[in-house]
């Protein structure tokens, strides 16, 4: 993890996000965000950390867009600096929304990317988990049933038991019902 404490004592480190329109050309996205870096090293910044979040929806609607590609930066930059940068980015064309803002003490940079992407490996998509409730469902289903069929066997042996030997016909149905097929619900 890289280290947010300042060069020197006339610089701050300072986060910034960029946020930009989803649908550029790959030339248009790299010339875009050459443009944002080159503007730091301009102003004598020195980038101590960058993380690509991509593609992400935007609450509400902005120049007309309903998703954007998002950029963290940090960077060690002189204050006096910081104004001239707002106010570049606020005019650069293919910017949507950008903040600068300065972390608080013993900030810890996470690459949040890194996360999301481990976050998406992991986790079950909503499909998997119906399907897995409904194969535990049916899976239930199976078992009553087998445990109402051992019931009722049980039950037949003791008044069968009770009754005597059963004659030819009798056995047949007897055993027409065991073997049944009650549709189960899925």
């Amino acid at each position: 993890m890289p280290s947010l404490t300042p060069a020197s004592e006339d610089t701050r480190i300072y986060e910034c996000a960029v946020m930009y329109p989803h649908g550029l050309t790959q030339k248009e996205e790299s010339d875009l965000v050459k443009e944002i870096e080159e503007l730091f090293t301009e102003a004598g910044a020195k980038q101590v950390a960058k993380d690509v979040w991509g593609r992400r929806g935007i609450a509400y609607s902005v120049k007309g867009h309903t998703e954007a590609n998002y950029i963290i930066y940090h960077y060690d930059l002189d204050p006096a600096k910081l104004k001239e940068i707002d106010q570049s980015l606020r005019i650069m064309k293919g910017v949507l929304r950008h903040l600068l803002v300065k972390p608080p003490k013993n900030y810890q940079v996470v690459k949040y990317s890194e996360t999301y992407e481990e976050w998406q490996k992991t986790r079950e998509s909503v499909d998997e988990v119906r399907a897995r409730e409904k194969e535990e469902k049916v899976k239930e289903q199976v078992a009553r049933k087998a445990k109402r069929q051992v019931e009722k066997t049980s039950e037949r042996k003791k008044t069968d038991e009770d009754r005597g030997p059963l004659q030819e016909e009798q056995l047949s149905r007897k055993l027409d019902e065991l073997i049944s097929d009650d549709p189960v619900d899925i």
